[in-house]
């Protein structure tokens, strides 16, 4: 049973992670010049496109991983590929929490703790 959990687990993370990725590629520009307005007033303010394709990285490599996851789950009960899945998505998360928190966006914040929740859920679970 726990492995349909896990399995569940891994498809929210799947589908979180490749569209926000989805998101960056196609609508690069949009997020570029939203988020340097975020970030104008923090250290981060000029290295937005920077820090933007790191995340996207991370979160591509985190969505692929849980996808590879959550099939050799199922497939063979394997866990090693959904763990690092779900450890790069935690990575991801604590990334875009202490941007948040650098742009003093405390309600953004809040939102990444609910995602970070079933991201640690997954780890402990696939570990």
């Amino acid at each position: 049973m726990n492995n349909v959990a896990s399995i569940l687990l891994l498809a929210f993370l799947a589908l979180t992670f490749l569209q926000s990725g989805y998101e960056k590629i196609f609508y690069w520009k949009d997020n570029v010049t939203w988020l340097k307005e975020h970030f104008a007033k923090t250290p981060l303010k000029n290295q937005v496109p920077l820090a933007l394709m790191h995340l996207l990285i991370l979160e591509l490599i985190s969505g692929i991983l849980c996808v590879v996851g959550g099939i050799q789950l199922f497939t063979n009960n394997g866990r090693e590929f959904g763990f690092y899945g779900a450890i790069f998505s935690c990575i991801c998360l604590l990334m875009m929490l202490f941007g948040q928190r650098l742009a003093k966006d405390y309600d953004g914040a809040r939102t990444i703790v609910i995602y970070f929740i079933p991201a640690v859920m997954a780890v402990y679970w696939l570990n």
